[in-house]
């Protein structure tokens, strides 16, 4: 009895947060793919491409799937939830003692906006948007801006 092995079809995953429209082939981007057999100029192409209509230098959380074959595809996402409420809030920083000191206010109203924003993630499409929102809520906490009513 004989066993037949498939072909190895391991695909590598890369997650990179890179800012919108702003893809370069210089580091981070170029080294990591350029390790990977990945022609750094072709993602950068695509990538400015989709992200072109976001406004500039938003960061974009980016999962980079490399196929054994050199092909890649890649997904976007919303940015992260600290970067949202720290726009909201109107301030570059954290706090540096989070539950100490704050550093802005934000209203449930911007929870709520960002909450919207979060919930066409596809992976928190399933997830209530009042539990987004307290997620949110949490997180606001601990970069340290205090949600208002």
């Amino acid at each position: 009895m004989s066993k037949q092995k498939g072909a190895a079809t391991v695909s590598s995953v890369l997650r990179l947060m890179i800012p919108a429209g702003k893809a370069s082939p210089s580091p981070p981007i170029g080294p990591a793919l350029g390790q990977r057999g990945v022609k750094s100029m072709d993602f950068c192409k695509q990538f400015n491409d989709k992200t072109k209509n976001l406004q500039p230098n938003i960061p974009v959380p980016t999962l980079i799937t490399i196929k054994p074959d050199r092909t890649f595809s890649f997904v976007t996402k919303s940015p992260p939830t600290s970067w949202f409420l720290k726009r909201a809030a109107g301030v570059d920083k954290g706090s540096k003692t989070p539950g100490k000191s704050t550093v802005g206010k934000v209203s449930l109203k911007h929870i709520y906006e960002i909450a919207l924003i979060k919930q066409k993630d596809p992976n928190l499409t399933h997830i209530e948007l009042s539990k987004i929102c307290k997620s949110i809520i949490g997180s606001a906490k601990s970069v340290g801006i205090a949600v208002v009513h």
